[in-house]
């Protein structure tokens, strides 16, 4: 069974509360990354084309977030019905973000978040079940390599939300 597009970023909202996760006050990154998941392993109806369900994951500062440390954990989807007019035939997907943003205090840990040289983990599309549990498994790796996000990965947030916006 799937859920509406729409419903997305309540359906992650659920998730974090069944992980003992309050959406927006997140103290347990390994919880939110587990709800994540699970999250990421529900079907998502209006998806437009094969590879218009992947995931990201992300890091640096960013001036929406007070320029906070942060962290996002992001499921990028390609949907339709969105209420446009025009022939179907030729319309393009609307790409949705429904992300989970986790900002942390300042800390000697990830003073140089900003000197990795990278700032995300680049958009995954293995296909649910077994290709798409390995891909998270990869990236939980990657993510523990990097001494910096590691130390953020044992920390605290300061807050956190879920959103769903046009990505793009």
């Amino acid at each position: 069974m799937s859920v509406p597009w729409r419903s997305a970023a309540d359906v992650l909202a659920e998730t974090l509360r069944r992980h003992g996760a309050a959406p927006d006050a997140v103290h347990d990154v390994g919880a939110a990354w587990d709800a994540f998941a699970e999250f990421l392993a529900v079907e998502v109806g209006g998806v437009e084309e094969a590879d218009g369900d992947g995931f990201i994951v992300e890091w640096g500062r960013w001036d929406w977030n007070d320029d906070l440390p942060a962290l996002s954990f992001g499921r990028l989807l390609a949907v339709h019905d969105t209420g446009g007019d025009g022939d179907s035939a030729h319309r393009q997907p609307e790409y949705r973000k429904v992300e989970l943003q986790l900002c942390f205090a300042e800390d000697p840990a990830w003073a140089e978040l900003d000197d990795l040289g990278l700032q995300d983990t680049g958009f995954d599309h293995h296909v649910i079940g077994a290709p798409r549990r390995a891909a998270l498994a990869e990236t939980l790796r990657l993510i523990q390599s990097h001494p910096q996000l590691a130390a953020m990965w044992r920390a605290t947030p300061v807050r956190s939300a879920v959103a769903s916006e046009r990505a793009g």
